[in-house]
């Protein structure tokens, strides 16, 4: 009997270690993008925060010094962390809102609703592309739909929406408020996956439409809310090709952004230990941000295990 137990312990080990041969093989490919493409990236990048490096020269290590710049006397990087904060805090709303209310549109039985699924999703597809950046600039230029519709209304503007510092910023978050497809179509999922009866239990006590949205469809969808919410938090800070292309981060750097004063930075300038500095320190923002949502989930996020 003991015989068969060792010899049975035995096989287990052998197929255990068989196994795991198959899974690490497996896992290769992805294993050698992530240390190329990633680990070995980003450990030459917190080295080259503690240097002074311009590419074309070795790094010069100088510590901490490139992190106290940057928090003490830097005043483009308190411009662009304020333009970019204001940009999540209005477009990651407004761009949330819009969705949901699309999501509830198409969240019915009707001949053809696919096919407007699918246009209302084409703009996050093609949104955050080049083309589409200058197509926007050209609609908000001087010479552009927009502002031939203000003077034909009679309302006269010196400067052109993305020309003017105090709107700006306005039109780059409206290209980002449009850019709401993907949301919507996480929204829809998540509708879909509220059951009817809830619903009609409802309308049977009299609850009205809006009590029901309220009441059933608002608490239900927390989670997915939650987890749209992160999303364009984090994308919103990263924001770049719209700033880049639209405004060049002007005017008066009323637009610029923090990823694009990375990118000035590092190959506009040549900081690049700077620039790395810089990335780690949004990295550092990504991380804090996500963190203090994850901690406020349970006041508010509702699962139906719980």
């Amino acid at each position: 009997m003991a015989m068969r137990k060792a010899k049975s312990l035995q096989e287990t080990q052998h197929y255990s270690a068989k196994d795991n041969a198959v899974g690490y093989l497996l896992m290769t490919p992805w294993l050698i993008g992530f240390i190329l493409m990633w680990a070995i990236p980003a450990g030459m990048s917190i080295y080259y925060s503690f240097t002074d490096y311009n590419l074309l020269s070795a790094p010069n290590w100088v510590g901490f010094q490139n992190y106290v710049t940057i928090l003490t006397t830097d005043t483009n990087f308190r411009q662009a962390l304020f333009v970019t904060l204001g940009y999540v805090f209005v477009m990651v709303p407004l761009r949330l809102i819009f969705a949901l209310f699309v999501a509830n549109l198409l969240n019915k039985k009707h001949v053809g609703m696919a096919m407007y699924r699918v246009l209302y999703y084409v703009p996050s597809i093609i949104g955050g592309s080049i083309a589409v950046s200058v197509v926007w600039k050209q609609i908000f230029g001087n010479q552009g739909v927009i502002m031939s519709l203000l003077e034909r209304f009679g309302i006269e503007q010196e400067y052109s929406l993305v020309g003017n510092p105090r709107t700006a910023l306005f039109v780059i978050i409206l290209m980002g408020v449009w850019q709401f497809g993907s949301s919507m179509l996480i929204f829809l999922s998540g509708l879909k996956q509220i059951p009817d009866a809830l619903y009609e239990s409802a309308a049977m006590d009299g609850a009205t439409p809006i009590q029901r949205f309220w009441k059933i469809t608002i608490p239900m969808l927390t989670p997915t809310i939650f987890f749209n919410l992160i999303q364009q938090i984090i994308n919103g800070l990263r924001i770049f090709t719209e700033s880049k292309i639209i405004t060049d981060g002007g005017p008066m750097n009323s637009t610029l952004t923090y990823v694009l004063y990375l990118y000035r930075t590092a190959f506009t300038n040549f900081h690049m230990g700077y620039s790395c500095a810089l990335a780690w320190i949004m990295v550092l923002i990504i991380g804090l941000a996500t963190v203090l949502l994850f901690k406020t989930q349970k006041s508010w996020v509702y699962y139906e295990a719980q």
